[in-house]
């Protein structure tokens, strides 16, 4: 057996071991001098600890690591199965004093399967190799080895960078009764997939035991959320590919038909995903909301408008319907592009789909009208968001009585004042400002005297460029209300 392992190239092969020697050949618990302190959840700042488990942690982190055994004698507390595998969860940050916990449970009573893999997981975690193996061997002999302990060993290793050492492990894990089958494949190639930039190895392992072990869905799945990660376009279209090939298509496959199409949307590769996508719906596949949320999140952020629509499309006609947070990402997208009709349509179809138009919503469609100084439409659009109670932000108020005393409806900009006193916004300067200058250029001196008089009532701030507009403009009209207005309006200043 010895020999075997040593043709394998693990470092730590098993080794045969009395069974008093168990975890306790070596004294001294080795750990890499890179590993950092505290990167595990610690006691102290769990909630759902027991007071049992959380006692035996204290001693765990306080004792010297020769009294540990005798503190624990001293405090009664019995060493059940359950208590030890929650001390264990949240030893991970001290791994020597938790291997003393353990020797010492484990002279009272049989350890679970559970505490085992604990200890397995928190070993291979710490980069203490060596002594996971000989807890491996351990638990040979008490008949306690799962696929779920050598799942633990495949993610240490290859969260060590040693990936190479995982494979070698899934080459002998029969050697020690657990099969090397799909699941077993499914876990190495997630232990390494979930590293960076290390789905070509993953690769490379499934290419060699695939005819010997055959794929499933996840298997696929997995190599696929690895490409996504990496972004890798064309392996993903190989993987996909060869996934049809071999396990077929089906409804139940959501995860891999995420990933693929994802790695196409974010590749920029959106017009070959909405392909794939019509293929799908074809065949009774479909991507779930996961995709859609992301995908409409990608092509906002590319300003994409076309295939927004498309991939809107698609969704809605399979009978899949977009929440709130997608009809505001699609919503935005268009109105930075200016297309107010099919926002406007979108806005119109989202509340039969039971999405209720929120602020943002109608703030994004009224910011886009304003911008683009559709004086009737906005006028009509305030009105509707008032009687939504949706109102416009202070910035859009500010904007948008700019526009309106520009686009010849004053009495729509002086609403939207009125509006903002009467339901006490916060921020109005910019909004006060806007609306002095557009009745001072329409030569409005008396309504303008009156808002100014409110204003500084209310320690409204008037900027210095506003003041010396208003000055200008009011000195050149040479009307005495306009000089009136100005004495008014500089007297108030320096008061």
């Amino acid at each position: 057996m010895a020999e075997h392992f040593g043709r394998s190239g693990l470092k730590y092969p098993p080794k045969v071991v009395p069974p008093s020697q168990i975890l306790t050949n070596q004294p001294n618990l080795r750990l890499p001098p890179n590993l950092q302190p505290l990167r595990f959840p610690s006691h102290v700042h769990a909630n759902d600890i027991s007071p049992m488990a959380k006692a035996v942690c204290d001693i765990l982190v306080s004792a010297p690591p020769g009294e540990i055994e005798t503190a624990l004698d001293s405090t009664e507390i019995p060493a059940n199965p359950i208590l030890v595998e929650e001390v264990l969860k949240y030893s991970y940050n001290y791994p020597a004093s938790a291997v003393k916990f353990f020797r010492w449970a484990g002279q009272k009573h049989k350890h679970s399967a559970i505490a085992w893999n604990l200890m397995v997981d928190l070993l291979g975690k710490n980069q203490a190799f060596e002594q996971m193996w000989d807890a491996i061997r351990s638990m040979k002999k008490e008949g306690a080895l799962s696929m779920a302990t050598f799942a633990s060993v495949f993610s240490s290793y290859c969260g060590a960078g040693r990936v190479s050492e995982a494979v070698m492990t899934f080459d002998v894990m029969d050697q020690y009764g657990i099969q090397q089958d799909t699941v077993a494949v499914n876990s190495i190639l997630s232990a390494i997939c979930a590293e960076d930039m290390q789905t070509t190895r993953a690769s490379e392992v499934y290419d060699r035991i695939k005819g010997k072990i055959p794929p499933d869905e996840d298997t696929f799945a997995i190599l696929l959320e690895g490409w996504e990660k990496e972004g890798n376009v064309d392996k993903a279209k190989n993987t996909f590919g060869e996934m049809v090939v071999r396990v077929g298509w089906s409804s139940q496959n959501l995860s891999a038909y995420d990933a693929f199409l994802t790695t196409l949307v974010r590749g920029s590769h959106a017009e070959e995903a909405i392909k794939f996508l019509q293929v799908m719906k074809g065949k009774n596949c479909f991507p779930g909301l996961k995709f859609f949320s992301t995908a409409f999140d990608i092509l906002s952020k590319s300003n994409d408008s076309h295939n927004c629509i498309l991939l809107r499309d698609i969704m809605v006609s399979s009978g899949l319907m977009p929440n709130l947070f997608m009809y505001n990402q699609m919503i935005g997208l268009l109105c930075n592009n200016d297309d107010t009709d099919n926002a406007f349509r979108l806005l119109d179809e989202m509340v039969l789909h039971g999405a209720f138009p929120d602020s943002l919503t109608y703030n994004m469609i009224f910011e886009c009208l304003v911008k683009n100084k559709k004086v009737r439409q906005a006028a009509k659009f305030f009105i509707e968001m008032i009687k939504n109670e949706l109102p416009p932000t202070h910035s859009n108020c500010s904007m948008a009585i700019s526009m309106f005393f520009d686009g010849d409806d004053p009495e729509t900009g002086v609403d939207i004042w009125n509006y903002m006193i009467d339901n006490r916004f916060s921020h109005l300067d910019a909004s006060a400002n806007a609306l002095l200058l557009g009745l001072c250029t329409l030569g409005r001196f008396s309504e303008l005297r009156k808002f100014a008089e409110d204003m500084f009532d209310r320690r409204i701030s008037i900027y210095e460029s506003t003041r010396e507009k208003l000055k200008d403009a009011l000195y050149k009209a040479g009307r005495r209300s306009a000089m009136d207005t100005y004495d008014f309006l500089s007297r108030r200043w320096r008061a």
